[in-house]
């Protein structure tokens, strides 16, 4: 039967539409923006080597020559690695739609969905790396937790003193400090979006507001000369922590399987949770876009001299609230 169908055009119209949602998802997502991504997968699992033990040297007695007839000897050291797993889990979705829906609007379905698949994307990468909600069994623990359970976090003081919130950041014992002292130094920092009215309250001793030149300007936050991020997205939990900052470069993730969209005219659509059916694409006359990617992710924290031991050492630092 001549003419361009459905099933005729996916391979002109779907590629393209995978990388415009994929972009738009790391420019959402504060941890696939901030965070460094690594070549992409070549299988399920990529074992990193991490370094696990650092090297010594010592000082050799009576080695200057004609001082001693018998020297001290050289000492011995090693080095020592570990692996750690980035494992490629599965995230997507199926977005159903009546044919006479597509047919009867006046504007393009389509267009109005992929910012929204590329805003969930972004906020699931975000809450699920941030504070592991419904994480995979076989991903890290999530940065907020783990950085709490290093030491690596400050309680947000309150709002009477805005140089409290100062401190809390900057000052000893502030979530910079936490995370230098473990030998990383911060290269961002993401926030709560709640955040921003905090900032802006920040005032010098004479009274003029730090992040707003003026009332007409746009505020400028910049951290300790790096851009603060606020994701709208949704995903941020103010009950675990208001603001965490670190060394992004440790945040590593890697792509097993590029975004996939492809559309389905035959499909029976399940409820996961019951196994009920909730359509039947060709008996009901719909179409369903459906959305697939793998993807993984992992936090090296090697070794250093700063602070060898792993259990308190992490390159991340959060700010928490009292309740937490």
């Amino acid at each position: 039967m001549a003419g361009i169908f459905l099933s005729g055009a996916d391979g002109l119209l779907l590629p393209e539409l995978s990388r415009e949602i994929f972009e738009g998802a790391v420019a959402q997502s504060a941890c696939m923006r901030l965070a460094r991504r690594l070549p992409d997968m070549t299988t399920a699992q990529l074992q990193m080597p991490v370094l696990a033990g650092l090297p010594t040297v010592a000082w050799v007695a009576g080695a200057r020559s004609g001082d001693d007839p018998s020297p001290g000897l050289l000492a011995t050291t090693a080095m020592a690695w570990k692996g750690k797993y980035i494992v490629a889990e599965e995230i997507g979705g199926i977005i159903p739609i009546p044919k006479a829906l597509l047919l009867d609007v006046t504007y393009d379905i389509w267009g109005q969905t992929r910012p929204r698949l590329s805003e969930a994307m972004g906020a699931l990468v975000d809450n699920t790396m941030l504070f592991g909600t419904t994480a995979p069994a076989s991903f890290p623990t999530a940065v907020v937790p783990a950085a709490v359970a290093a030491g690596n976090y400050a309680t947000l003081s309150g709002d009477a003193d805005p140089g409290d919130l100062y401190d809390d950041m900057f000052s000893p014992g502030g979530v910079w400090e936490k995370t230098e002292t473990d030998g990383y130094a911060v290269t961002g920092t993401a926030a709560s979006p709640t955040m921003k009215a905090k900032l802006r309250g920040l005032r010098t001793s004479t009274g003029e507001p730090i992040f707003l030149p003026n009332m007409q300007e746009k505020g400028n936050f910049v951290l300790d000369g790096f851009d603060c991020f606020f994701p709208a997205n949704g995903a941020w939990d103010d009950t675990a922590a208001l603001m965490v900052a670190g060394q992004w470069d440790q945040l590593v993730y890697a792509i097993r399987m590029d975004m996939e969209l492809s559309m389905l005219t035959e499909a029976t659509l399940q409820d996961p949770s019951t196994g009920a059916i909730l359509y039947n694409l060709a008996q009901q006359n719909m179409v369903a876009m459906k959305l697939i990617m793998r993807m993984g992710w992992q936090m090296p924290n090697p070794i250093n001299r700063m602070n060898p031991d792993e259990g308190t050492r992490y390159p991340f630092g959060a700010l928490v609230p009292v309740a937490a």
